[in-house]
């Protein structure tokens, strides 16, 4: 069925609200980290979300040479963010981006191998890597919900009960709600509770007004990139883990939309995703890859189409064009953002359980792989200061639970299941030889 343009509009916008908090604070982090300038700062956040969008749109543009196909919606990745400020503070910026060139070539010319992994990825490995990201990102949301970490009134009751208020509404919304009302209750709920801060004070325009109306993306804005060996091997590891990442999320997006996913549809995804880095080189943003919470939105709404995704990835190009636009969404206060990110990041972690169903659960080995992961990636969330001694060229692996509980659950499964059975298989094949002799 045809769906109206309002509706397609809407179901756009509600993709872009979900995503845009965690775009915009990356560039925020970094910027702060390596000392940009304000006119810097806000070139950097504007770029970022025209960059999204175009990421989004190659990935979503399924072709002969790249593009997965899914309603996947890209942003720059939060492991590529200690790396960069490692980098940015030790080389220099230029060496940034010249690294994010080399790592974004790494990963085109890699994808066909990598693609080959995919009996590295069954459902106990997707499953539990699903599992992990939707469990790392909670504190995320909860910090947000409490009204961003750092912030004068943190866990004010003011910010509680924005925040709660508006999961609340979105809960009601998702339980009461008819079709299309139904299918954009994050957005309704964004809005309400937006407007309820507005009625307390809470909603902050000064943005809006500091910002320019139009803005032109420039090639190599900070100066012409610097290859230096040691931050290439960083942002290249940085790609590969983001790889690692995306192919669970390919997977749940592939469980949602009935679509079995082989061997090449990783591989256009992949290219995609370096594609996109390579552009994040050339224009001076970042590192792109999948956004789990879109996931979650996809599953809440049940609105799978690939035409909502163009519609997102316009608004971000359009928002990144107009400086004064995008500001408009940082009016929304940080606690209405918590408290939609908690639906989000909780149908990711319901998504993620919903794969593992598939698992073979009276082998002990698959009980082990799951728990040993999910712990690992929480309790390197839940104690970040546990891997603080170990060398900082290792850090890209070991400050992320996401990344730790990811590599984790690829390695068992390696040890348990894959090394397993060319064992077993010889050793049959040994007994049926004895008897036949």
């Amino acid at each position: 069925m045809q769906m109206s343009k309002t509706k397609s509009l809407s179901l756009g916008l509600q993709h872009v609200l979900a995503m845009y908090a965690g775009a915009v604070i990356v560039p925020l982090i970094i910027g702060a980290g390596i000392g940009l300038s304000n006119a810097q700062l806000t070139y950097l956040i504007a770029i970022d979300i025209m960059m999204c969008g175009v990421a989004s749109i190659l990935q979503v543009w399924k072709n002969k040479f790249s593009g997965i196909g899914l309603p996947v919606v890209l942003g720059c990745t939060f492991t590529a963010v200690g790396p960069i400020i490692a980098i940015g503070n030790s080389y220099g910026i230029e060496s940034v981006y010249g690294s994010i060139l080399v790592s974004g070539l790494a990963v085109v010319l890699i994808a066909r191998y990598f693609s080959k992994m995919i009996r590295f990825f069954p459902p106990v490995v997707t499953g539990s890597v699903v599992t992990v990201i939707g469990i790392t990102l909670i504190p995320v949301a909860f910090n947000d919900l409490a009204g961003g970490q750092g912030s004068e009134n943190f866990a004010s009751p003011m910010n509680l009960a924005i925040g709660f208020g508006t999961l609340f509404v979105i809960l009601m919304i998702f339980k009461f709600g008819r079709g299309f009302v139904k299918s954009i209750a994050i957005l309704l709920g964004i809005m309400i509770g937006t407007g309820v801060s507005a009625f307390f004070g809470l909603v902050d325009f000064s943005a809006v007004g500091e910002s320019s109306w139009f803005h032109l993306p420039q090639v190599f804005y900070f100066g012409m990139p610097e290859f230096h060996l040691a931050p290439i091997l960083t942002m290249i590891l940085v790609a590969v883990v983001s790889l690692v990442e995306s192919t669970g999320v390919y997977f749940a997006l592939g469980d949602i939309t009935d679509k079995e996913l082989g061997e090449e549809d990783l591989k256009r995804g992949y290219r995609a995703e370096g594609l996109a880095i390579l552009f994040g080189g050339l224009f001076n943003s970042f590192p792109y890859t999948t956004f789990s919470q879109n996931v979650g939105l996809v599953q809440l709404s049940g609105v799978r189409s690939n035409h909502i995704i163009y519609i997102a990835g316009g608004m971000l190009i359009l928002l990144g064009l107009v400086p004064k636009i995008g500001a408009l969404t940082l009016a929304i206060p940080t606690s209405v953002l918590g408290g939609a990110m908690l639906a989000m990041f909780g149908m990711v972690i319901s998504y993620g359980i919903k794969m593992l169903s598939n698992v073979d659960f009276e082998k002990q080995e698959n009980l082990m792989i799951v728990g040993i992961s999910v712990g690992m990636g929480l309790g390197v969330t839940a104690v970040p200061e546990l891997f603080a001694a170990l060398p900082e060229r290792i850090s890209v692996l070991t400050d992320s639970g996401i990344v730790m509980g990811s590599l984790t659950a690829i390695i068992l499964n390696i040890v348990f299941n894959i090394r397993k059975a060319p064992a077993v298989n010889a050793e049959k094949a040994s007994r049926e030889q004895h008897v036949t002799g």
